[in-house]
């Protein structure tokens, strides 16, 4: 594998990781499928630390999984067949709300063309690889409790026996400065005085969990369809309704999906990759694993550890709750800079 002049000079730094996070920072399956595409060709990409600008060295030659987080997977489907060739697993982490009348999303294409994407993909790689993400729950003055449910039992009807799992989160306005300015100078739904409504309260979460149990419940029995519930990064306990603590890069479920791919079993469970012996073969499997938590997410993150491989102010759905864009021109100003070509996804 080579490298160009210039990345040999600005890097310093190589990681090899295992499993790809692609992404948390933004949405690379709906903007930047081909750039992805052309760096795996080319056996790396290069990625910029946002807190000090240096910039890494992602090599893929150990790449085993590569987890996509989007809104929009069509752009990316086309190219599923260039990891298959290479033996590279992968899942989908699939928001898919509906914040249509909130203008939440402005960008995302319309709710009914999600739902046949999310459908069409499901039907390619299997419903246990799309997992549905209605993330985050936000509430305002004319967005209560009642009317979250009702998205949620819209859209599941929908895309009914085509996921197994539910993924849900409430928005966190506290912790995020640029969510807060966000939300306020981009919707007609908040002002500096209103943010904090944005929260769900202790009340309203609870009517929530329980009408998305009792929507849960309803498909099981109605149409057999075994919904599993989670939260994600929420330290909140709604264990007595059935919901758990959600691993988005998720060791568990990877050995389950992919559990014919040995060396990526020795991984999940010990954190390296097994050593041939002579003949080839691998160890054996250790029976317990390895607590591989990764420790760069927040605290109460239950991910295992990976490489996230996405760059922030990027994405370019200008969702307003999004922690991970400071603004609609910077992103706009970044999109210029983008070359298909490019190490980087801002070249």
């Amino acid at each position: 594998m080579q490298t160009n002049k210039s990345s040999e000079n600005r890097v310093s730094q190589v990681s090899t990781p295992v499993i790809v996070s692609a992404s948390r920072s933004t949405d690379i399956p709906a903007f930047y499928a081909k750039w992805f595409v052309n760096r795996l060709a080319a056996g790396y990409a290069v990625w910029y630390n946002p807190f000090n600008q240096q910039p890494m060295k992602i090599s893929f030659e150990k790449t085993k999984v590569v987890v996509f987080w989007t809104k929009n997977p069509a752009p990316l489907i086309p190219y599923l067949h260039e990891l298959d060739k290479r033996g590279i697993h992968y899942y989908f982490q699939f928001t898919l709300n509906d914040y249509e009348v909130e203008n939440f999303e402005p960008n995302v294409p319309a709710l009914e063309e999600r739902v046949e994407t999310f459908k069409r993909l499901s039907a390619l790689i299997g419903k246990e690889r799309v997992i549905w993400r209605f993330d985050p729950i936000i509430m305002t003055s004319r967005l209560q409790p009642r009317d979250i449910l009702k998205k949620v039992w819209k859209i599941g009807n929908l895309i009914k026996g085509c996921t197994e799992k539910l993924v849900f989160s409430f928005v966190d306005v506290k912790s995020y400065r640029k969510v807060q300015n966000n939300l306020i100078k981009d919707t007609d739904s908040f002002t500096r005085e209103t943010i904090d409504m944005a929260e769900p309260n202790d009340e309203q979460i609870r009517e929530i969990v329980e009408g998305l149990a009792k929507l849960r419940e309803h498909w099981k029995n109605e149409d057999g369809w075994d919904l599993a519930l989670a939260t994600c990064a929420e330290k909140i306990d709604l264990e007595e309704y059935g919901v758990e603590h959600n691993k988005c890069i998720d060791g568990e479920l990877m050995e389950r999906l992919f559990a014919n791919d040995k060396e990526l079993i020795y991984y999940l469970r010990t954190g390296k990759l097994p050593e041939p012996d002579l003949f080839g073969g691998i160890p054996e499997l250790p029976l317990e694993s390895k607590n591989l938590k990764d420790k760069g997410q927040r605290k109460l993150c239950g991910c295992m550890i990976s490489k996230d491989i996405g760059m922030y102010n990027t994405c370019r759905h200008l969702c307003a709750y999004c922690y991970a864009n400071t603004s609609r021109n910077v992103v706009m100003s970044n999109k210029d800079k983008h070359s298909d070509e490019s190490e980087s996804i801002i070249g």
